[in-house]
């Protein structure tokens, strides 16, 4: 199955259980792989056929920054479910990345796949 890979997505929101985390925006980064079948679209060249990056983007950033969310486990839940409900995917590994959380690491964050996924 063909994969459409939208990788490393930014979105600025309130994420966190920490009462200072509810009060200021924080930066996620979400990696999307979605299991999607091309085929149509690359042998017709139309764009009818095709996922649009922006649309899944566009979708996800304003599920996102709807509500404050508490955890980057619920943020990787939600994109996996809206994904693939809205936009008709059949497989979708979602990684959300939390930055500067922890001292003396760049970022940390869950990983999950849904849905049909061959390896």
């Amino acid at each position: 199955m063909d994969r459409v890979i939208i990788e490393s997505l930014r979105v600025d929101t309130i994420i966190g259980i920490l009462d200072w985390e509810k009060e200021v925006k924080q930066t996620l980064l979400l990696d999307l792989e979605m299991l999607w079948d091309q085929s149509k679209a690359a042998a017709t060249d139309d764009y009818q056929y095709a996922l649009c990056y922006a649309s899944v983007s566009q979708a996800v950033s304003d599920m996102i920054t709807a509500q404050p969310i508490g955890l980057v486990e619920t943020v990787a839940e939600r994109t996996a479910a809206l994904v693939m409900e809205q936009f008709k995917v059949l497989g979708i590994k979602v990684r959300v990345r939390k930055l500067a959380a922890i001292a003396n690491v760049n970022s940390v964050g869950v990983e999950i796949v849904r849905g049909q996924w061959s390896k």
